[in-house]
């Protein structure tokens, strides 16, 4: 559907799958369309992956009009490529743009261009165990302007980039400090969004965490600073009692589409979750009482990461021992045995690209 610009200089892959990391190396090509009004989006083509020339005025640099997504494709025993559910990225990225006065790409058109880009790079799809093809899809504005205001001519554009485990611990629980100084959305803001702004929101309390030794932050309500929000780059869940909870959407978190397929998973095997305000003291009472029996985060990029400590304060909280728990373990294994097609795949959720 769309036309290939060949690189001539196709790059050096890496040689040792184990030691890819996340976000180091890029594949030879890349996806664009761009947007100018009165036109709409157009001219999408797959050319070498190079640098962007962009204007020192373009408006993505000064007002943050961009978004972006992430989804996977896995390359399989049985020789298969699969995505997963990259329509409900599509939609998201939609949602995101509706919020950021970005014109709504064509959802279809979109997926295919990075099935399209996929098959262009495939070569460039690792196979050892864990290891995937990390899509990014993103949109930002590139009129060259100075004033404040939706832009006129955007471009879209997708690269690829072969990984490893996101979080350094692979599948080990993760520290997690609980932020009580900083926030990064409320309601009414950008929060359920994947946009820069909300990220840029993020590192100095990441960094702050960091240097305590923790893997990431975990979000409070920006207003009450009592409620349970979700982590930096996961959503989060909570096993209190024999019942997983969850923070509900409520416009200040991501909707996850790992989120959404583990409560689709967890309830198809006949357990209680619940989508509610967490209070942050109703946890680190639970966990007092020996009834937070578990916690895990979910997203594109790790999938499953257990959380074997949350910090709060002066006061730290080991979950199950430290160790994975239960249905954390069970969540990764049926994930990702349906992402690699190690498992049947009952909601139809994987789309074959080969």
């Amino acid at each position: 559907m769309f036309p290939v610009e060949r690189t001539a200089n196709p790059k050096q892959k890496p040689a040792d799958q184990s030691k890819l990391g996340f976000g180091l190396y890029y594949t030879d090509h890349m996806f664009l369309m761009n947007y100018d009004r009165g036109r709409g989006w157009h001219s999408g083509r797959i050319v070498p992956y190079a640098p962007l020339a962009l204007d020192p005025a373009a408006m993505c640099l000064h007002y943050g009009q961009e978004v972006f997504e992430g989804l996977k494709a896995y390359r399989g025993a049985d020789g298969k490529i699969r995505l997963f559910r990259p329509d409900k990225n599509m939609a998201r990225l939609n949602l995101s743009n509706d919020r950021l006065c970005i014109p709504p790409i064509d959802e279809a058109l979109a997926v295919e261009a990075v099935k399209e880009l996929v098959l262009a790079d495939e070569d460039w799809i690792p196979a050892q165990d864990g290891t995937s093809l990390y899509i990014r899809p993103f949109i930002f504005a590139v009129d060259a302007h100075i004033g404040v205001r939706p832009a006129d001519h955007l471009l879209f554009c997708v690269i690829l980039s072969p990984v490893g485990a996101y979080y350094p611990e692979g599948l080990n629980p993760v520290k997690i400090y609980v932020e009580q100084n900083y926030v990064r959305a409320v309601k009414g803001g950008m929060g359920y969004t994947k946009t820069g702004g909300n990220y840029a929101a993020s590192l100095k309390a990441q960094e702050e965490a960091h240097g305590q030794g923790y893997s990431q932050v975990l979000w409070l309500d920006g207003v009450e600073r009592k409620y349970i929000e979700e982590v930096g780059t996961m959503n989060v869940f909570f096993v209190v009692g024999g019942e997983v909870v969850t923070p509900a959407l409520q416009g200040s978190i991501l909707g996850g589409i790992t989120r959404a397929s583990c409560i689709e998973l967890l309830r198809s095997w006949g357990l209680t979750v619940t989508e509610r305000p967490i209070l942050l003291s109703e946890l680190t009472g639970a966990a007092r009482e020996g009834r937070l029996d578990e916690a895990f985060g979910s997203g594109t990029a790790a999938v499953i990461s257990p959380i074997g400590e949350l910090r709060c304060g002066d006061e730290s909280v080991v979950l199950n021992g430290g160790e994975i728990g239960p249905i954390s373990q069970r969540l990764y294994d049926e994930l990702t045995g349906i992402q690699w097609g190690r498992r049947p795949d009952p909601f139809g959720w994987t789309v074959e690209v080969k």
